[in-house]
């Protein structure tokens, strides 16, 4: 008899820490999903770039400074391979962006032009787009997060080496209000 529920007891614990075990993969696998569905939308908006540059170009021929800003830090947040590094190519774009808008004041012309107003509508969706998957990718972090820290399942996430994710943030609290892009 003491047989069966030492036995018993073992069956429990094991199925125990494989739930745990089970629920860490999920949880790096929605990690997972969450920061690719902010590399898509990050990817639609440096597509974007381009042709908002050529727009603004064919107004502003003597603002190359700007221009090739914005270019170089596309270039950036293309290449970035982690967290840390995407959330400073994110920063050093959306700052970027925000100067070749002002740029795009001074130019009524530009602001009328039909393909303008059609990119920056485009970039506005693809802001809220990048917004929503941000949010989503964050909570799964953050679920993981208390997942791998909690007690038991940290002695799991140990074992099989599970880690903490990164959250996906701004840097300062002037960065985290949305940019006007307004004309």
């Amino acid at each position: 008899m003491a047989i069966i529920i030492i036995i018993a007891v073992i069956i429990l614990i094991g199925g125990f820490f494989i739930s745990i075990y089970n629920k860490l993969v999920r949880l790096r696998n929605l990690m997972q999903e969450g920061w690719s569905g902010i590399d898509v939308q990050l990817k639609k908006r440096y597509d974007l770039v381009p042709n908002l540059i050529n727009t603004v170009k064919g107004y502003a021929t003597h603002e190359k400074e700007v221009f090739e800003n914005v270019a170089a830090m596309r270039s950036v947040g293309i290449n970035a391979k982690t967290v840390k590094e995407q959330e400073q190519a994110e920063n050093q774009i959306t700052q970027a962006l925000g100067r070749l808008f002002a740029v795009a004041e001074n130019y009524p012309d530009l602001k009328a032009n039909t393909n303008f107003i059609g990119l920056q509508t485009e970039l506005g969706q693809v802001e809220n787009d990048i917004q929503m998957a941000r949010r989503y990718y964050n909570g799964t972090v953050r679920e993981n997060n208390i997942l791998v820290e909690s007690f038991p399942s940290n002695l799991v996430a140990g074992t099989f080496a599970f880690h903490k994710g990164e959250y996906f943030e701004l840097d300062n609290e002037q960065e985290r209000v949305a940019p006007k892009v307004q004309f």
